[in-house]
């Protein structure tokens, strides 16, 4: 029986593009970090690029679209309109295999959407319009959506006081209801910085699994380096894993820190999507019953892939 998981996240078409870093000091944007811009800034901003690309994306999207590139059986949430780039979305989704099982309807809002700046040095620089993306509710997520699976992966970019909180709280209800899993990736150091207590007491409460980069997992935790973060998160007898880029990445579960060495790759093209895609291979293998250390050998191999091409398809 093939297990499944089903992710919950923005529903943004991602725009890819190839810029230098002054393009990036005449906008103000600081390199490698996501912004969040109105439709009149997304518009202005789209007039000064060449498109190279245009795919579906959202931090959880893209690690649905990762299990689905190893056979998996995944499904996805997100909230589009019905216009042009919610049909791209849509589709996108499809092609790949991946179940998209939100009903969009004409909304107030376009569907999201992000620029993606890509510098010689591979590092994205990602300007967000949310749209209608962040509207999710908990009307959209209703018990019969969840009852199939046997994982729920939300991401830490949909929280917000309001709609979002009152969407993951009714989430979190039905999974935990149902005896499901519910694992959250912490998408941003600003996102953090920004909810902190929030996602701490998600992690403490309600999470079965958390996945963050070093830096997002220091800044939840206020400690200044890893190896206090891992002591104060052993109490809480959750599965933490921790993504560390070239240091490799680390998983802490009952007490024990589980290690894997990072895979070597001879050129970096574009970090987009490394941490999503790790987190598809992790979790991938972890519904399979793997050992831990195998989910983070099969996330870093998902990860390597990725990072030697443009975007954060397989």
């Amino acid at each position: 029986m093939n297990k499944k998981i089903l992710g919950i996240g923005n529903a943004i078409i991602d725009v890819l593009t190839k810029v230098d870093d002054d393009f990036l000091k005449k906008n103000n944007l600081t390199k490698g970090s996501m912004k969040l811009i109105n439709h009149t800034e997304f518009e202005n901003l789209k007039k000064n690029i060449k498109i190279e690309k245009v795919v579906a994306g959202g931090s959880v999207a893209n690690s649905m679209a990762g299990i689905a590139y190893l056979k998996g059986k995944s499904s996805f949430i997100g909230k589009i309109n019905s216009d042009k780039f919610g049909d791209l979305y849509k589709k996108s989704l499809q092609e790949i295999n991946v179940n998209f099982i939100y009903i969009e309807k004409k909304e107030s809002l376009p569907t999201g959407a992000s620029i993606i700046l890509i510098t010689p040095d591979s590092e994205r620089t990602m300007c967000t319009y949310l749209g209608i993306s962040s509207q999710l509710s908990a009307e959209d997520i209703t018990e019969k959506n969840i009852l199939d699976y046997d994982l729920v992966f939300l991401e830490g970019y949909l929280w917000d006081k309001g709609i979002s909180e009152k969407m993951f709280k009714n989430t979190i209800n039905l999974a935990k209801k149902n005896k499901i899993k519910v694992a959250m990736s912490l998408s941003d150091m600003f996102c953090v910085t920004r909810h902190r207590q929030d996602f701490y007491q998600l992690l403490k409460n309600d999470l079965d699994i958390l996945i963050g980069n070093e830096n997002e997992i220091n800044e939840l935790t206020n400690k200044k380096n890893l190896l206090e973060s891992i002591n104060q998160l052993k109490d809480f007898n959750k599965l933490i894993v921790i993504t560390r880029s070239e240091n490799g990445s680390l998983a802490v579960q009952n007490n024990e820190v589980i290690n894997c060495e990072s895979i070597r790759v001879k050129k970096v093209l574009d970090l987009t999507g490394a941490g999503d895609l790790f987190a598809a291979g992790f979790l991938k293998e972890y519904i399979e019953k793997s050992n831990i250390k195998n989910c983070l050998i099969t996330g870093s191999k998902l990860a390597s892939q990725v990072i030697q091409k443009i975007g954060a398809r397989l």
